[in-house]
């Protein structure tokens, strides 16, 4: 488990931190998602995507667990919406498919689907980052997301 989190743990941090925002309560947390990840490391299955990809899932979740257990806003007015697809979306997140399902995406709108899901950017970071109105952002993530569960099949 050391050399797992020697490894990891900067990279879950870094995912942490960005949702949090807080650098104690982020390491809290992955010293958490690492105990889970450890306890449930049988249960992992490769056919759904990489042990790294899982690691992040259970990272970003107890991040957002923690974030919607206490009241704080994660993603800002879209928050419901996100969390709708959140489930669905990480559990494919990491498979090998969705790499050529992404690559199908226009590079505005991938772009847009990584930094929400990957990055942990809000949409109105997103819009701010990429220089697009807020709404287009929306309109993008959520065809975008159509669009992948629909090449996922």
């Amino acid at each position: 488990m050391r050399d797992l989190y020697v490894q990891e743990s900067p990279r879950l941090l870094g995912v942490a931190k960005r949702l949090v925002r807080d650098t104690a309560l982020a390491e809290d947390i992955v010293h958490d998602a690492f105990l889970k990840i450890w306890a449930g490391a049988a249960r992992f299955d490769p056919s759904r995507g990489s042990a790294r990809g899982w690691m992040f899932t259970v990272t970003r979740h107890l991040a957002l667990n923690f974030l919607r257990d206490n009241s704080r806003e994660v993603y800002g007015e879209v928050a419901e919406h996100e969390q709708d697809h959140t489930e669905s979306f990480d559990a494919q997140v990491h498979s090998s498919r969705i790499h050529g399902c992404l690559e199908q995406l226009e590079p505005a709108r991938r772009s847009c689907i990584v930094h929400a899901y990957v990055d942990g950017y809000s949409h109105a970071e997103i819009a701010n980052k990429l220089g697009t109105p807020l709404g287009t952002v929306k309109a993008w993530i959520k065809r975008s997301l159509t669009a992948l569960r629909e090449c996922m099949g």
